[in-house]
């Protein structure tokens, strides 16, 4: 079965992403894979760590109701959130990847880098990139 991989932040940007993905797999009949990436250590304040967790393992029941496999996927193993779904998306064979992409300005984006960039310089698949802006 196909496979789609999507990020996981509570942003309405990757939510957006997050519904195109859903589309997406109704469309082509595959699975879901939505990886919540985090770095750990002393740059994920906890806080804010345990309620990215929370609302990841509240997106089980809407997933659910949405009617369509899926996997949920947290990973905390040092790489960036760019790094973690090129490699998801590797490791599945997956035929797209779905990120959302926000708008920064141009000196935001060279001081901070971008992980949608990231994701579509080197994800070696086809890669959909979705706003929540209009």
């Amino acid at each position: 079965m196909a496979a789609i991989v999507t990020g996981f932040r509570p942003t309405p940007d990757a939510r957006a992403a997050l519904d195109r993905a859903v589309e997406e797999c109704r469309l082509r009949d595959a699975t879901l894979v939505v990886v919540h990436s985090m770095r750990g250590g002393e740059r994920d304040d906890l806080r804010r760590v345990l309620e990215e967790r929370e609302e990841f393992e509240r997106l089980d029941a809407a997933l659910t109701a949405a009617g369509i496999p899926f996997e949920l996927v947290g990973l905390a193993r040092g790489n960036s959130p760019a790094e973690d779904l090129i490699l998801e998306a590797r490791e599945r064979d997956a035929d797209l990847v779905v990120i959302g992409m926000r708008r920064r300005s141009p000196l935001a984006e060279a001081l901070f880098g971008s992980t949608a960039r990231e994701v579509l310089t080197g994800a070696g698949r086809p890669v959909l990139a979705v706003s929540a802006e209009g």
